[in-house]
């Protein structure tokens, strides 16, 4: 079938008409500088939409197969399949030039990228394209996005799921169908460049050990180390600094690589030391003493306070909805002062009911003041306020200039309802036309509302556990003068990292353990995705932010979204509309965090005019100037 098929009414130029190289792997597990390729499947497809080549192979990864359950690929069926290097030379060929594409296509390309690092060859690829995210901008009145679920709303035969060729083969159907889909909405692919890469580590980093006991506070003069203490060490010592390090923790101290107002202590044999550790400590009164002093002190450790009485010592009832207002419990104070972001309250009129319940308005034009208001009102009437145009908008709000906006056409063309300012005053029952609706829609969120995060299973059980992944999707409207990076940060009870390495960015996307890692799926679109339930008693909250590159501010950005989603590819639970920051080069975007036994989600937009350097000093990361 051709992508110019008038099947799909598809155009034969621009960003819809490339070489495609599609890309399916299975692998042994999903930690790709850890984990192996399976079996690998690679499709080609011209710039007309015909198919040009196809290549499929099954892999001796000479090693456990994993999750046999999952993919079917047993050691004894692996055995005797080539190994990787003796077919990387043959699929390199077929990425040569060729936009990669995948479901989510992060995952693919990097175990490819280790793969072929592992063969000590480059990936000769230097774009991606992934499937997933594009449906998330065509956003398909589908329960959720898994390759599945998406060959069936597009009409495409799938044969044998989890089987690399067959799964290949769907997603050329998808890919066909979502660029027909883009097209008619007159949608920039999400192409996400990739930079040369060769991996030179192919083995996974220990993860740190996070420590098991509570920060008891600051060292008292002649008093004794407790278990929990934040330790930090600056200049030369003695004892070697990993020996040293290694015999703290087995005594059940906390080892920090910087010096924040939640140290008990800095170790160091030259107290004028002009270190920034030293220089902070002095700043925040933080007790110095010597290795000396710390190797007497280490002989008598005394015992701390566990995480895990600390974590399961709360219980509260949760909603059966898993849905709750906004709450009145303050969130705990931010790394810097908060600067005041304007807002516009907007009084009710004519005692209307949610009218808008179910609807997706995308607001266009006005200053950035009017455009949030208008968005505010549209979430206050029960809607759901767009960012950018897909399928699932039922309603435009034009506003001053707003009849100027490039898509005003393509708007007219699909027949949606248009209407002024004065609409969200007192909006009237349209019918929202052929707009197709899905069975759930996503909680709406308002600034600082928050969410249970629901169980697996509605079973009550003794101790509630989150979905085991989650990924919070935060997307804007293309920008053309900046760049916008969503990061991450691990935090313990004093809001603070446990490691640098706790600090996830687009420098480094994955943290030690794996548990937090950061998704890229385009320009205008970044994942965090959260294993919730294998983070350490420890954590206690993980804060998404985001922070612009370059003198832009959020005010000119204009409204940032936040969309909540249990698993790779499911429909979104919760979403939130953040547009009132104005002069802010960071925000934070969300927060997940425990209460008791379970995880809550709430959503932020909180915005600061300083850098990222600044707010991640504020969360204790160590940050060269």
């Amino acid at each position: 079938m051709s992508l110019a098929s008038a099947s799909f009414d598809l155009p034969a130029t621009g960003d819809y008409a490339r070489d495609w190289a599609l890309v399916d792997v299975e692998t042994s597990g999903l930690v790709a500088r850890r984990d192996r390729v399976l079996a690998v499947a690679v499709m080609t497809i011209g710039p007309d939409g015909e198919q040009t080549g196809e290549f499929s192979t099954l892999l001796d990864p000479g090693c456990d197969p994993g999750p046999v359950e999952v993919h079917g690929l047993t050691a004894e069926r692996l055995r005797g399949a080539p190994a990787f290097d003796q077919v990387a030379g043959r699929i390199g060929a077929m990425l040569q030039g060729r936009v990669l594409v995948a479901h989510n296509a992060q995952f693919d390309y990097d175990f490819l990228a280790y793969e072929f690092a592992r063969a000590r060859m480059w990936l000769p690829v230097s774009q991606r394209l992934c499937t997933l995210a594009l449906n998330r901008q065509v956003d398909p009145p589908t329960n959720d996005m898994k390759l599945g679920t998406l060959a069936a709303h597009y009409g495409v035969p799938q044969q044998r799921a989890h089987d690399a060729l067959d799964d290949t083969r769907v997603l050329a159907g998808i890919l066909r169908a979502s660029l027909r889909e883009a097209a008619r909405l007159d949608l920039p692919l999400p192409l996400v460049s990739c930079p040369p890469r060769a991996e030179s580590q192919f083995t996974p980093k220990p993860p740190k050990t996070p420590c098991a006991y509570r920060n008891p506070g600051r060292l008292t003069p002649g008093g004794p180390l407790l278990q929990g203490m934040k330790i930090a060490i600056t200049g030369e010592t003695t004892l070697a600094r990993a020996e040293l390090t290694g015999r703290a923790v087995a005594a059940g101290l906390n080892m920090m690589t910087s010096v924040s107002r939640h140290t008990s202590a800095l170790v160091t044999n030259e107290p004028t030391s002009e270190s920034t550790k030293a220089r902070r400590a002095a700043t925040e009164g933080v007790p110095v003493i010597d290795e000396p002093t710390f190797l007497r002190l280490l002989a008598d450790v005394r015992g701390g306070t566990a995480h895990e009485g600390t974590a399961a010592s709360a219980s509260i009832t949760r909603p059966k909805t898993g849905v709750r207002p906004t709450e009145p419990e303050p969130t705990p104070a931010p790394p810097a002062p908060r600067l005041p972001v304007p807002h516009q309250p907007v009084t009710p009129a004519h005692d209307l009911t949610e009218p808008l319940t179910n609807r997706r308005v995308l607001v266009l034009g006005g200053d950035h003041a009017d455009a949030a208001t208008a968005r505010t009102r549209v979430v206050e009437l029960g809607g759901s306020a767009a960012v950018n145009l897909s399928t699932s908008v039922t309603d435009v709000v034009v506003l001053a200039d707003g009849e100027k906006d490039r898509r005003m056409s393509r708007i007219a063309a699909l027949q949606l309802p248009v209407h002024n300012a004065d609409w969200l005053t007192s909006p009237t029952a349209t019918t929202p036309g052929t707009t197709p609706v899905r069975q759930k829609e996503p909680h709406v969120m308002p600034r600082g509302g928050v969410i249970d995060l629901p169980t697996p299973s509605d079973t009550p059980a003794p101790t509630p556990t989150p979905a085991p992944e989650w990924h919070l999707t935060v997307t804007w409207a293309p920008q053309s003068t900046c760049e916008i990076d969503v990061v991450a940060f691990i935090l313990d009870e004093d809001e603070q990292v446990t490691f640098d390495e706790d600090f996830i960015f687009y420098g480094a996307p994955e943290s030690p353990a794996g548990t937090v890692r950061l998704l890229t799926g385009g320009p205008a679109e970044q994942t965090v995705a959260l294993d919730l339930a294998a983070l350490p008693p420890a954590t206690r909250k993980v804060v998404v932010a985001a922070a612009i590159d370059g003198p832009a501010t959020f005010g000119t950005v204009g409204a940032i979204q936040i969309g909540a989603a249990p698993g790779t590819s499911g429909s979104p639970l919760a979403r939130a509309t953040l547009d009132a920051a104005t002069t802010e080069r960071t925000m934070l975007l969300a927060e997940f965090y425990r209460r008791g036994p379970l995880w809550r989600l709430r959503a932020v937009g909180q915005g600061y005019d300083h850098g990222l350097d600044t707010l991640a000093r504020g969360y204790g990361v160590d940050i060269t100037d």
